[in-house]
């Protein structure tokens, strides 16, 4: 990376911490203050920054404009398939990707799936909503949710009971929530379907928010749900790949 280039890159974080001033950025980077300017006037040509009335700098919306837009164009599923692909070729077993759908209030739905290759398959299909109160996508995404939020979602869900091990009510949903954000990964273990079991892991974006999750599901007479769980590494390596991919770098998962 040329000098030049590298200098007005340091410039941005540097801005990202607060408004500086010509004397600070100088200083940043470790140059005359004429350098800085020249810096600082062709970011300002090209809405990168913005300098105040003031007189300090700070990142212009321009760079705010690019960033939404490249959020908007990343396609998760486009992203995510050929891990998921690789992930149903090593295991054998059937493989989901799920979103929060930000538009319609508490539903998570499917949006990719690769069939297991065992003759016994789990009904599920794309673009289906997941069994919200069980599903271990749902309670990766849900549990990544600000604290009010979740207590909001869980006292306005109804709690089907679809076998005996499924969700019973908030109080309890909200204590798998929270285990569930503690340690990064969730299971359905017959709660939706007696003899179904999944082990699923988040996928982040660059600030460390889970965006989609991912799942491996498989029926008792394949599998038990012991044996599914040895997968739970090979499922969150999956994970860790794709949210690195789509990231743009390694996530740093939220405290």
């Amino acid at each position: 990376m040329s000098q030049t280039v590298d200098r007005a890159l340091t410039i941005l974080p540097l801005l990202a911490e607060g408004p500086a001033n010509l004397e600070q950025v100088a200083a940043r980077l470790g140059v005359h203050k004429s350098t800085a300017l020249r810096l600082l006037r062709t970011l300002h040509e090209h809405g990168m920054v913005y300098r105040q009335a003031d007189q300090r700098y700070r990142l212009g919306a321009r760079l705010f404009a690019l960033a939404q837009q490249a959020v908007e164009n990343l396609d998760i599923r486009e992203i995510a398939h050929p891990h998921l692909a690789e992930l149903n070729a090593d295991c054998g077993h059937t493989v989901h990707l799920a979103v929060h759908e930000k538009y319609v209030e508490d539903q998570v739905l499917y949006i990719d799936k690769v069939e297991s290759r065992y003759p016994v398959r789990m009904y599920s299909r794309i673009g289906k909503p997941v069994a919200i109160t069980v599903a271990a996508v749902a309670k990766l995404l849900l549990a990544d949710l600000p604290e009010p939020e979740r207590r909001a979602v869980a006292e306005r869900l109804e709690y089907p009971r679809y076998t005996p091990r499924s969700t019973p009510d908030a109080a309890a949903f909200l204590a798998e929530l929270a285990k569930v954000r503690e340690q990064g990964w969730a299971t359905d273990l017959g709660g939706h379907e007696e003899s179904i079991n999944c082990v699923a892991a988040p996928i982040r974006g660059a600030e460390g928010r889970v965006v989609a999750a991912i799942s491996v599901s498989a029926p008792n007479v394949v599998v038990s749900a012991d044996e599914l769980l040895t997968l739970l590494p090979r499922v969150r390596r999956t994970a860790e790949a794709i949210s690195t991919e789509y990231a743009g770098q390694p996530p740093s998962p939220r405290p």
